[in-house]
């Protein structure tokens, strides 16, 4: 069945939306939508898995513990976070929709990464 990512986005969102698309044995992709949306302030997200993240609308800024890396991405950019690299999400646009697509794989998966 044929879908678009960038519609069904929701007009009013009170909280970030999570929508997986695809689940496998060692993958998962998700939309994420934000509008000012961020991390919890306290704690980091320390996932098992390797994620590659790609804004496709808005704005979004990541903050990782270690070496305190600061990275925001816009319309296009795409970041690879290691699997436990801890990392948060600092801000996203507050007057427009942020728009997501996570892909998270097993470490024995990846092969090359720019």
């Amino acid at each position: 069945m044929l879908k678009n990512i960038l519609t069904d986005l929701p007009a009013d969102l009170q909280n970030e939306l999570f929508d997986e698309l695809l689940r496998a044995k060692n993958f998962r992709i998700e939309r994420i939508v934000s509008k000012g949306h961020t991390s919890p302030e306290t704690g980091w997200y320390d996932q098992e898995e390797n994620e590659w993240v790609l804004v496709l609308e808005g704005a979004g800024t990541i903050v990782f513990a270690e070496g305190d890396r600061q990275v925001t991405l816009r319309k296009g950019d795409y970041l690879h976070i290691p699997a436990h690299a801890k990392h948060k999400v600092v801000w996203t646009e507050p007057e427009e929709l942020t728009v997501w697509l996570a892909v998270h794989y097993s470490v024995e998966d990846i092969m090359a990464c720019e």
